[in-house]
């Protein structure tokens, strides 16, 4: 069964810079990333990012498309169909597709509005089953 993981950011730290770090920490152990983001412009910023957000750290990554090699795979529409390892959710939804992956990483973000909503998928996944952790990250 998934294992849903949710990453309670209690700083004002940027939730793409925060789901950067978590990206790179969970691709150093070893396991391929999908990231589902909520558009278009979602997926270029993290993205660049991706590039740019640590000078030290080179973690390859591609846009979603057919054949897509890299370990980390970032779409906002198709479903993946490279890999079940790691499903990071950037989306304010949940994906219909989550319980093909191993685990899912859910982000909860400072701002209000954001964490109603977090609360709401936090709640779906335990009325149907699903391990869940909570960790409060602390900011940087």
């Amino acid at each position: 069964m998934t294992q849903v993981d949710f990453y309670q950011i209690e700083s004002s730290e940027d939730p793409m810079v925060f789901a950067c770090r978590l990206i790179e920490k969970v691709y150093r152990l070893g396991h391929q990333i999908h990231v589902h983001v909520s558009s278009e412009t979602q997926a270029s910023a993290l993205d660049a990012l991706l590039w740019s957000f640590k000078a030290t750290a080179f973690i390859p990554h591609e846009r979603a498309q057919k054949n897509a090699r890299a370990p980390i795979v970032i779409c906002h529409e198709a479903i993946p169909d490279q890999h079940h390892d790691v499903l990071i959710n950037l989306n304010p939804g949940i994906p219909e597709f989550f319980s093909r992956f191993n685990r899912v990483a859910e982000i909860v973000p400072k701002d209000d509005e954001k964490r109603a909503a977090a609360r709401e998928r936090f709640r779906f996944y335990k009325t149907r089953g699903y391990p869940l952790k909570y960790h409060k990250m602390a900011g940087r």
